[in-house]
């Protein structure tokens, strides 16, 4: 199994750890590289050998002279417990990323994983942008996240470690079909992957080279502190596009009905945190702030186009309104 990994030979990596399948072939891959990378274990307590895990994860550490980092935590409610265990992970991850200055955070999804998201989203009702949302890389606020195995199958990777004798653990919870994507797995993708993978590699691999010909703009005209401002590229569908990359980064993922919610209203704010306005040639984009303005600051603003929303954000952070003149 012949990957690239030059992107990230001379960068400071954290790989995200399970044990499991994947990663588990993605660790060994990555040492045969002589990447350079630490690993970070999330252990949920639900099942008896996560124990066995994490003292896999602890093994390979020190065989190979990598930093481990470990989160132990119990999730006591079990509603919606893929998002909560989602949420948790990332926040460890970023925790350590911030602490000790990771640049990428490197993810072992593979194609099973990009086609059980597409099923998922076609499933929901999704244009070209969310189907194809797994992408190599994906750029946070300060660091990347890398998915390298993305054109590997599953099965691919079994191979691969029985091949060289490598150690793994199987989740049970994985055939556990009351999740969702679970269920897409077991029904669906695997199934489909079996019977067509050379196919569907070179469709992902079509799909994604059209997605870069449109060329969207998503780079913020202007960003200070965590205000970003935007082009109105005077499509619903673009400006959708860019507003959902931006808060993301910021660690939001909108629904299907936030979408809309912003098209329709143009000026809203989302999950009590982040206020955006579309006005007719730019996005605004800011946290939710409440500080009190005087008139004179307000009448500045007002002269300047700055949409109402976003006055205080920059009245807080005394960013002076005619910086943002473009």
């Amino acid at each position: 199994m012949n990957l690239d990994f030059s992107a990230i030979k001379n960068q400071k990596n954290l790989l995200a750890f399970s044990a499991g399948i994947d990663s588990s072939a993605l660790f060994f891959l990555l040492i045969e590289k002589d990447i350079p990378f630490d690993i970070a274990i999330v252990n949920y307590n639900l099942r008896a050998q996560s124990n066995d895990e994490v003292s896999y994860a602890k093994e390979l550490a020190k065989k190979y002279n990598k930093e481990i980092f470990i989160f132990d935590t119990i999730i006591e409610n079990s509603s919606n417990f893929e998002k909560k265990a989602r949420d948790i992970r990332y926040t460890f991850f970023e925790e350590i990323i911030n602490k000790h200055s990771y640049e990428t955070l490197i993810t072992a999804h593979q194609l099973n994983d990009k086609l059980e998201w597409f099923m998922m989203q076609l499933s929901k009702g999704a244009g070209l942008i969310e189907l194809i949302g797994f992408n190599e890389f994906e750029h946070k606020e300060n660091y990347q996240i890398y998915k390298p195995l993305l054109n590997i199958t599953k099965d691919e990777l079994i191979i691969y470690l029985q091949k060289n004798s490598y150690k793994y653990f199987i989740d049970e919870s994985n055939f556990d079909e009351k999740y969702k994507r679970n269920f897409f797995r077991h029904n669906f993708s695997n199934k489909f992957l079996e019977e067509f993978s050379p196919g569907i590699k070179k469709s992902f691999e079509y799909l994604q080279n059209d997605l870069n010909s449109m060329n969207i703009q998503n780079e913020a005209m202007k960003k200070i502190d965590e205000l970003e401002i935007f082009l109105n590229q005077n499509d619903d569908n673009l400006n959708i596009r860019t507003i959902d990359l931006s808060l993301k980064k910021r660690g939001f993922l909108l629904s299907s009905a936030q979408r809309n919610e912003i098209i329709k209203q143009k000026e809203l704010t989302i999950s009590h945190k982040i206020n955006i306005s579309i006005c007719e040639k730019y996005i605004w984009i800011a946290p939710l702030n409440k500080s009190i303005m005087d008139k004179k600051f307000k009448d500045t603003c007002r002269i300047n186009n700055i949409p109402k929303n976003i006055r205080a954000y920059i009245s807080y952070k005394k960013i002076n309104p005619k910086e943002l003149m473009l």
